[in-house]
């Protein structure tokens, strides 16, 4: 067994407890009245950072919640590697549908069940305990820099703020995040694109006031059912999207691009079963794999109006509301897809309502290279604890802040992500397993191991 190993193995139930006491803090940042909690997150985190062996260890405020920042220098001639994560969590709502109160943290067939647990609190943590070995083993061989903010989940408002100030001290050479996920367990894979986003909320008002439905029901426009009709008319027979100029910039992959992005182990029977799907649904003319990381979609993310309690109340409502969102591919822009839904959807909005649109956040989609020295270095060090070379894949979720990095500080991101789809991020009964919260700690030096020695050139 090498010493990585043996210390993980001397060590391991001490790391879980520790990811366990940081999972039971309700960090969620979009919810004001859990504003106490994410600050309790940061000031674990700090602490955890200089247990560790980090220097200059600062909760650096922004105008939102804020980063935790952490450094070790031990060549400035050597390479850099600036770790980014996020210690706020989504919301836990429906907690009924939880089979454990997801901020009371269980440990079921061999898997961390908790909101964030695997975004991204379980991941994050796996940095920070690689850390810890690399330090206790004299076995850090380059620089690195850790920069851990609490806005991921609502859009990093005051991360890029942040950045532009302080971009001396972010100076590095790549930056590593662990944000997404492997194929399998034994199909390790590293995330080579994200798709963009737009995220917008829409309201359509009618009346001045809720009315009765018996004596204003068909003589009044219903804000709900406009509403749906609306959102039902943003897709075609196809499942495409049928806002003007939705697809004007989207890039085509090649046949050779799809044949080779094919060849990533799927399959459509389980990946139903899982899920609990009668059948697969999406675009026209592309694969389930296709569909959900190289093409863009438009979905409804939450709807709303009139009443919905117990019992019934037979109201026309004044106003319905939905939250809606657009991932992108690349070439498409995000405010001009918000600009272009917008236009859009207020233009086929009946006189008889009116029609507001509020954009939220978005951020653009972005592919990273894969014959970068840390793209080799990444796959070299999976290669090394799973015994088998990664698979590149392209992941259709989104983190903004990958572009962002780009342009203000014209750093590559490597994504050495460790989830798997099935551990519900976002959803009730979020879980991270413990073979990959362990491997992820595993893998981690092997990386900077790899990467130190290949920049050598």
């Amino acid at each position: 067994m090498n010493s990585t190993a043996a210390y993980i193995e001397a060590n391991k139930n001490r790391f879980i407890s520790e990811l366990i006491d940081l999972l039971r803090i309700p960090s969620v940042s979009a919810d004001p009245a859990f504003r106490g909690d994410v600050l309790r997150a940061a000031d674990f985190l700090s602490q955890k950072l200089r247990e560790a062996g980090a220097d200059k260890v600062e909760i650096c405020p922004t105008a939102g919640y804020p980063i935790v920042y952490g450094e070790k220098i031990i060549d400035p001639d050597l390479p850099t590697v600036l770790m980014y994560g996020h210690y706020d969590v989504q919301p836990a709502d429906p907690y009924e549908l939880w089979n454990s109160p997801p901020f009371e943290p269980v440990i079921k067939d061999d898997k961390i069940y908790a909101r964030g647990a695997c975004d991204d609190k379980g991941q994050l943590y796996m940095h920070l305990k690689a850390f810890e070995i690399m330090m206790q083993q004299n076995q850090l061989p380059c620089n690195v820099k850790f920069m851990i903010e609490g806005e991921e989940e609502v859009g990093s408002n005051n991360l890029n703020t942040f950045v532009q100030q302080n971009k001396e001290r972010l100076r590095a050479d790549v930056i590593l995040i662990s944000d997404t996920g492997i194929i399998a367990n034994d199909i390790p894979s590293i995330t080579s694109g994200l798709r963009g986003m737009s995220y917008v909320e829409v309201e359509v008002v009618g009346p001045s006031r809720d009315l009765h439905s018996g004596l204003y029901g068909g003589a009044v426009a219903n804000p709900i059912n406009i509403l749906c009709k609306m959102i039902a008319s943003l897709h075609d027979e196809n499942n495409r999207v049928t806002i003007p100029g939705f697809y004007d910039n989207v890039q085509e992959l090649t046949t050779e691009e799809r044949t080779e992005m094919a060849k990533a182990p799927f399959d459509v029977e389980e990946y139903k079963a899982a899920l609990n799907l009668g059948d697969i649904y999406g675009e026209v003319g592309y694969s389930t794999m296709e569909r959900n990381s190289i093409r863009p979609t438009l979905d409804v993310n939450g709807i709303w109006g009139g009443y919905t309690g117990e019992g019934a109340k037979t109201v026309i409502a004044s106003k319905a509301s939905a939250k809606i969102s657009m991932r992108l591919v690349p070439n498409q822009s995000s405010e001009e897809i918000t600009e272009k839904f917008q236009k859009h959807f207020t233009s086929i909005a009946p006189k008889s309502v009116k029609v507001a649109v509020k954009p939220h956040h978005g951020g653009e989609p972005v592919v990273t290279p894969t014959n970068s020295v840390a793209y080799q270095a990444a796959s070299k060090a999976f290669e090394q604890t799973f015994g088998k070379k990664p698979v590149p894949v392209r992941s259709g979720g989104s983190i903004p802040i990958v572009a962002m990095f780009k342009t203000e500080l014209g750093l590559d991101t490597v994504l050495m992500g460790f989830g798997l789809d099935s551990d519900a991020i976002h959803s009730p009964n979020e879980h991270f397993g413990i073979f990959n919260f362990l491997k992820g700690i595993e893998t981690i030096p092997y990386f900077y191991k790899y990467y130190a020695a290949m920049s050598k050139g």
